[in-house]
């Protein structure tokens, strides 16, 4: 992307969370007021979420596929509220998009990193500015290209307080990227302070999933690569183990974890479906 204009995969994560916030049944389980103002013209394709109209089929894959994007923040945040409470005093989002989290810190003394591609987030800060949504005074952008660039002397010219800890969110980042890329990132955060994590979502690859799902990574696989921003990156679980090996408190959720953490008991469809996707958490 050479112009500020959108990445599909971030409009595609930003919609689902604003569709959480409209239609799914209360209680929430990521409350994002900025979800829905952010999207600005955008906001119209809301009314096309799966689901919506009565009169149409319901699409189950779609809807546990919104579960999985909005269970992986709620995550994610829960344990940085743990992380901050220990002291860690930096969020850097790696591959942040249309995130709001930065607009809805409630932690006076945490700084927050965005890192995404300049093209990303010359269209993130357009779209705010079009919202009337202020610039929140914590918040640091890094411009990144991944595969060309060098995140740890980006992100230190950014002003990242390299004694102090942090936690990482990389997340909707992992299938895309190269095998290289992937463990270079992880090289960067494993060099961090003790009291340092990540939190980051990997797609097992089509050969170990059942054959219905393999039907539904082959239909998102096909979007994906019709938007020009195709998988690159599956691993298995035992992969992921060995890939981090540096780091402790391990904790690596598939889909029977998710929902009972964040759908039990729900009064709607609302749940992860199939084994696909799984969310890592680790710590220095």
């Amino acid at each position: 992307m050479d112009q500020a204009r959108p990445s599909r995969s971030a409009l595609r994560v930003a919609m689902r969370r604003a569709a959480h916030q409209l239609f799914d049944a209360p209680p929430l389980v990521l409350n994002d007021p900025i979800a829905v103002p952010i999207l600005g013209p955008y906001a119209e394709e809301l009314q096309r979420t799966p689901g919506r109209n009565p009169s149409h089929k319901p699409r189950p894959w779609s809807i546990g596929l919104r579960a999985f994007l909005v269970a992986r923040s709620r995550y994610t945040e829960d344990l940085l509220a743990q992380a901050v409470a220990c002291g860690a005093t930096q969020y850097v989002l790696l591959g942040a998009g249309l995130d709001t989290f930065a607009h809805r810190n409630p932690f006076p003394h945490l700084r927050v990193f965005e890192v995404d591609h300049p093209a990303t987030q010359q269209w993130k800060r357009d779209l705010l500015a079009n919202a009337n949504l202020p610039f929140p005074t914590r918040l640091t952008y890094v411009p990144v290209d991944f595969e060309r660039q060098s995140l740890p002397e980006q992100i230190h010219t950014a002003g990242l307080d390299s004694a102090a800890p942090s936690l990482f969110a990389w997340l909707g980042v992992v299938p895309y990227l190269s095998l290289e890329t992937f463990r270079s990132t992880l090289a960067f955060i494993a060099s961090q302070p003790l009291g340092s994590g990540v939190v980051f979502d990997y797609g097992q690859p089509r050969a170990a999933l059942p054959p219905l799902e393999q039907l539904a990574y082959d239909s998102l696989a096909s979007r994906v690569q019709l938007a020009g921003e195709s998988f690159r990156l599956f691993i298995t679980p035992t992969e992921i183990a060995t890939e981090i090996a540096a780091f402790r408190s391990i904790e690596d959720l598939g889909t029977p974890e998710i929902n009972a953490r964040y759908f039990a008991n729900r009064t709607d469809d609302l749940r992860v479906m199939g084994s696909a996707g799984r969310i890592v958490s680790a710590w220095l």
